[in-house]
């Protein structure tokens, strides 16, 4: 008989949720990690989450980006900090946000993976091709012009704006086939964002991560500028994959 002794002790589901983050993308997925412990009623509602040093520690994020992610779940109704000797950050009773993200029942989760590989495949084919051709002066000016859109929109125009940039990248590959696959895609896309919270640390987040991808197109590098898309896709794809899912 084997010795019970030599099995590993069960993993604790609190550390399994709150496991680092790993990419690029540290608010996105810090997002996605505590939203998936606040679905898996790991902390449930009422309940106080782990103090922030406890908690930076554990997804291996800053201080800074743990209260980024914790107040924009707060801004989003999943969250309430309360303060004094008994205070903290607590999961919400009745979440405020509940109405836009019900959204997510239009979408099953084998639609939403299906659109974001699509997506991926579409985005990253796309951009490598525009950094392996040489560009237009009136194609540069056109490109800086639709990141510079995006980077001044506010919150209300923001995607709209994110939405240019990303055709207009995909327009330089040449092929009206792969923009109105592209385009399609973006209208589903964009259907999706639409029922999650607009956060503003992704926003300034995206637009860093546009500039690298433009760079990186306008000095024909297609390994950096498909590197640099697929951090981007993946930043976003954690905040569908934690608000949906």
């Amino acid at each position: 008989m084997s010795d019970l002794g030599q099995f590993p002790r069960p993993a604790d589901p609190v550390d399994v949720a709150f496991r680092p983050v790993r990419s690029g993308n540290a608010f996105e997925d810090c997002v996605e990690r505590l939203l998936s412990a606040l679905k898996l009623g790991i902390v449930s509602p009422g309940e106080r989450l782990p103090p922030e040093r406890q908690l930076s520690a554990r997804l291996g994020v800053s201080r800074s980006t743990l209260r980024e992610a914790l107040r924009s779940l707060g801004d989003a109704g999943w969250l309430e900090v309360r303060r004094g000797r008994h205070g903290g950050t607590f999961v919400t009773q009745q979440r405020s946000g509940t109405a836009q993200v019900d959204r997510a029942k239009l979408f099953s989760a084998a639609g939403l993976e299906d659109v974001l590989v699509l997506r991926t495949v579409i985005d990253l084919g796309a951009v490598e091709l525009a950094a392996s051709i040489p560009l237009s002066a009136e194609a540069r000016a056109g490109l800086r012009h639709a990141l510079a859109e995006c980077e001044r929109a506010g919150p209300e125009r923001y995607r709209p704006a994110d939405s240019r940039l990303h055709l207009a990248i995909t327009e330089l590959a040449g092929s009206p086939s792969l923009l109105a696959a592209a385009a399609d895609v973006r209208m589903r896309i964009n259907d999706l964002l639409d029922a999650i919270p607009l956060l503003e640390r992704n926003i300034a987040h995206s637009n860093q991560q546009h500039e690298k991808i433009v760079r990186a197109v306008e000095r024909g590098q297609p390994a950096a500028a498909r590197a640099a898309m697929e951090e981007h896709l993946a930043g976003s794809a954690a905040l569908l994959r934690g608000f949906l899912s």
